[in-house]
């Protein structure tokens, strides 16, 4: 049996009683959180399952910029937290149809409402970078999880993915570079040395 179909077997088991389950499903940048997301989700029944990224609640870059984050977008303070946490209220509460935000990696904003939730969604899979941080205020985010994915790759891989990211944003060879080594890959050395114990972990994916 395949990781994926283990885990998408896990899940079932999980899943017995009437609550909705809140899935985590963690690891650093370029890990392809997103595309692990939407492949389990397809595995789960139809209708059934909602794929919520962290990425929603990047700070605006004109926010950022009057913070002076902007070089540092994607580190855990250039994130709403507060906000992304009470989404994750609200989804476990399972009463209501919830609109989510949704990121536009070409547009480079993210879009408020644009990923509903509805009440009857049984399978929620929440993927971002610091669902995992052992840091504060992210392990807040502990208790709102019935179960955590980690998605492990090797530091070569993710930074071969990195650079290929900036590349195909219309970024130089030297520039792409430069964006992966100055801040997404410190960003993946931090949460690689600062997550919690998952309960499943994912590799070669």
């Amino acid at each position: 049996m395949s990781a994926i179909a283990h885990l998408t077997a896990t899940l079932f088991r999980k899943a017995a009683n009437d609550r909705r389950l809140m899935v985590a499903v963690a690891g650093p940048p370029g890990a392809g959180k997103s595309t692990f997301a939407e492949a389990l989700a397809s595995l789960l029944p139809q209708g059934r399952a909602a794929v919520v990224s962290m990425d929603g609640f990047h700070y605006d870059n004109a926010v950022l910029d009057a913070r002076g984050l902007r070089a540092r977008k994607g580190a855990p303070e250039t994130f709403d937290f507060d906000g992304f946490r009470h989404l994750l209220e609200r989804l476990r509460r399972a009463d209501a149809e919830v609109a989510a935000p949704l990121f536009d990696r070409e547009a480079d904003l993210a879009r408020a409402g644009a990923a509903p939730v509805p009440a009857g969604a049984k399978f929620v899979l929440v993927e971002g970078n610091y669902l995992l941080l052992d840091e504060s205020p992210w392990y807040g985010l502990s208790p709102l999880f019935d179960h955590t994915v980690w998605l492990d790759v090797p530091a070569a891989e993710l930074e071969r993915r990195l650079v290929r990211r900036w590349l195909d944003h219309g970024h130089s060879p030297d520039q792409a570079r430069a964006r992966a080594l100055t801040n997404d890959l410190p960003n993946a050395e931090r949460i690689v040395a600062r997550r919690r114990q998952p309960d499943t972990i994912i590799t070669g994916f």
